[in-house]
């Protein structure tokens, strides 16, 4: 893996929720929080991180291949969501918490191992009290459009304790 993470894990959810979604997406990126356990089962990891906007790489791979020999278009979704919620929670406050609530993606163009690192641009659109959106897409090393996407997530506050209030 040709990225910075260099481990996996669990943020005990007291610590996570007593920062700004964006100390702890940066705190990620640089290595001072492990990245979560799906990341490196998935192969995606975080470049970029700015309050409303965040890139991540991810290579595919044949581990992800459907039964036509391309891969299954869940592991694109699941790109585009990490990338797409996490562009919403670099906007939000300490104790507070998101969950997808509405995704959708679009297929341009079919991905097999060969293709080579891809990369996830996500931007937020809104944000407000209860609600949040946010857009992505996928690009290959030429720059050329395989996905596309929006989603929707519910904001709710999070106790220190991690149940919501």
């Amino acid at each position: 893996m040709d990225m910075k993470i260099q481990s996996f894990g669990l943020v005990p959810q007291e610590v996570a929720v007593g920062m700004s979604g964006l100390e702890f997406l940066r705190g990620i990126l640089e290595g001072r929080y492990p990245a979560p356990p799906f990341a490196e089962v998935a192969d995606v990891w975080p470049v970029s991180v700015e309050k409303g906007r965040l890139v991540f790489e991810a290579r595919p791979s044949s581990r992800f291949y459907n039964p036509m020999g391309l891969v299954h278009g869940g592991w694109l979704a699941l790109l585009l969501d990490t990338a797409m919620g996490c562009a919403v929670h670099s906007a939000l406050e300490a104790g507070k918490a998101y969950a997808t609530t509405d995704l959708r993606t679009t297929y341009v163009k079919p991905v097999r191992e060969a293709t080579g690192r891809l990369r996830c641009e996500a931007t937020l659109l809104h944000i407000g009290g209860r609600t949040a959106s946010a857009e992505g897409k996928i690009l290959d090393s030429r720059g050329a459009l395989i996905a596309h996407g929006s989603e929707t997530c519910q904001i709710f506050p999070i106790a220190k304790g991690g149940k919501e209030d």
